[in-house]
């Protein structure tokens, strides 16, 4: 599996100018992105998978300058940023490779690709659309 670590979203957050720091959100609230303080949080009561999803979502949202969640266009924003996590975090070869092994168990499959089940699920969501396009 060639996933993409947590230091490597780091670097790429360093890159991009942006400080990450450790808060104390709600625990409906994983991470938020501040584009006028260029600034990420992060919940400190996250798993080490959940902190590795949330940044790379959190990064995603940074390097589009997206606006809060509340607005019709933050909701589009939202979506956007939900798709192009999955397919950051996931690769087509190893989703296929785990779904063999471990026979469509979702839980095992995140597990094994480092992600969330909410990962997993995007990325699912995104290729049952692909499909059917084609």
């Amino acid at each position: 599996m060639r996933a993409i670590g947590i230091e490597c979203l780091h670097a790429q957050a360093g890159e991009m100018g942006l400080a990450v720091e450790s808060t104390d959100l709600p625990r409906d609230i994983c991470g938020l992105y501040d584009d006028r303080h260029r600034l990420i949080l992060l919940a400190d009561w996250l798993n080490q998978r959940q902190r590795r999803c949330t940044l790379c979502h959190e990064l995603i949202h940074a390097r589009h300058h997206d606006p809060g969640c509340g607005t019709r266009y933050g909701i589009k924003c939202e979506r956007r940023c939900r798709r192009e996590t999955a397919l950051t975090l996931i690769s087509p070869v190893d989703y296929g490779m785990v779904e063999q092994v471990y026979e469509g168990n979702t839980w095992m499959m995140a597990v094994e690709l480092g992600v969330t089940q909410q990962v997993l699920g995007d990325f699912r969501q995104v290729m049952a659309e692909r499909v059917s396009i084609i």
